[in-house]
């Protein structure tokens, strides 16, 4: 018996590289998992094709259906499964129809309109939820019931790991803009590239003028997960199509992201084309302000000792910790937040210093408790995190 499974590893451990791996795997340890034998996988009846058609030792009717992503309409593929099978009667020398049909959505995460359409549906249906977890030096594939929280294990005794010999070269387009960043940087770059093409066998490497772009081709119908581009100054800008609002939202667009290409990463805004002459104004206009801050913030070091100064110092504070709050405000409404912004927000661990030293926190009692909160700097993420989400969103666009 084949154990084992096409993976791939993410920022928080193991994933099926598909939906048809996942399909892989289950179909042959059914058995073994739910005490169900496989009588057909993607059997087609009334124009509707079932994931798996099974049986139990008594020769109950089992559809499964496997996602390996949320997805919000498992209830009613599975309903149109049992009313399409229920018509048609296949294998009924191996299915006794008198007995209910059981009816398992098996994915790794059900969405919350998944529950509401069973506790209102006539049928039964039984959530199974995935995870691939570790098992000492291996791993293994658990089955979870969401309602009785039973546990089904099996070991995935090989892992087939993404295939990285056939990863090509840089194009000359792209190390043409690696050359503009630092050399500490470039080799974070080229890891970012070679994972995501080594992500799904159709991922293409499409070069244009001044552009990189990592998706299905270059057609109108063409799917993309990232780009790479440079600015007027050659400073290198990644963009990932991510969902709206803060990743809550369906709908996916293209995104501006700052990041050090390590660890850090931040959403700096949505750009539809081009590089986003909005939010390059918008990180020149607080990067100047950051400056004006900063100025001020060195005076009042040398002024300190000197009181005639104190009311000018307590205004230029105060005016600097209100356009943080405003900026705080709106970049966690929107979960956007510029690396300029995050410089100017640092500021406030400066200012805190000056308020204690200077003794004057006392005449604004939440001062230091604002600037704490300030100082938590909302919205952000891993680069990891955020390319991770991007490979997944495009899969699911596929």
């Amino acid at each position: 018996m084949l154990s084992s499974a096409a993976l791939r590893k993410t920022g928080t451990g193991w994933e099926f590289v598909s939906e048809e791996a996942v399909e892989d795997f289950v179909e042959v340890h059914l058995q073994s998992l739910l005490g169900l034998t496989v009588i057909k996988r993607q059997f087609t009846v009334n124009e509707q094709r079932c994931d798996i058609i099974a049986v139990d030792e008594n020769k109950q009717l089992v559809v499964v259906e496997l996602k390996n992503a949320e997805d919000r309409y498992i209830v009613q593929q599975l309903t149109r499964y049992y009313d399409a099978l229920l018509e048609h009667k296949p294998f009924a020398d191996r299915v006794d129809y008198a007995q209910p049909v059981r009816l398992i959505a098996i994915t790794p995460k059900f969405h919350r309109d998944n529950l509401t359409d069973r506790k209102y549906h006539g049928l039964f249906f039984q959530f199974l939820q995935f995870a691939i977890v570790p098992d000492g030096e291996k791993l293994s594939l658990q089955l979870k019931d969401v309602d009785t929280e039973h546990i089904a294990r099996v070991e995935i005794a090989d892992r087939q790991t993404e295939r990285t010999d056939n990863i090509p070269s840089p194009p000359k387009a792209f190390i043409k803009l690696l050359s503009q960043c630092e050399l500490s940087e470039q080799e974070d770059i080229l890891k970012i590239r070679h994972k995501i093409l080594s992500f799904d066998g159709r991922m293409e490497e499409i070069t244009a003028s001044g552009s990189i772009k990592f998706g299905n081709g270059n057609s109108k119908t063409s799917k993309f997960c990232a780009e790479l581009c440079s600015d007027s100054k050659g400073n290198l800008i990644l963009f990932l199509w991510l969902p709206l609002k803060g990743l809550t939202s369906k709908t996916i667009s293209r995104a501006r992201v700052w990041t050090d290409w390590n660890d850090k990463a931040l959403i700096e805004g949505y750009v539809t084309s081009g590089i986003g002459s909005k939010i390059s104004s918008r990180k020149k206009v607080i990067g100047n302000q950051t400056e004006k801050v900063k100025q001020n913030i060195t005076n009042i070091q040398q002024w300190r000792q000197n009181y005639t100064h104190t009311y000018f110092i307590q205004k230029s504070l105060i005016e600097y910790i209100n356009s943080a709050i405003k900026l705080i405000e709106s970049s966690v409404k929107s979960k956007i937040f510029t690396y300029e912004e995050m410089k100017y927000i640092d500021l406030a661990k400066d200012v805190k210093t000056i308020f204690i030293e200077m003794k004057i926190a006392e005449h604004y009692p939440n001062i230091l408790e604002t600037i704490d909160e300030l100082d938590k700097r909302a919205c952000k993420f891993t680069s990891g995190q955020l390319i991770d989400l991007a490979l997944q969103k495009w899969l699911e666009r596929l």
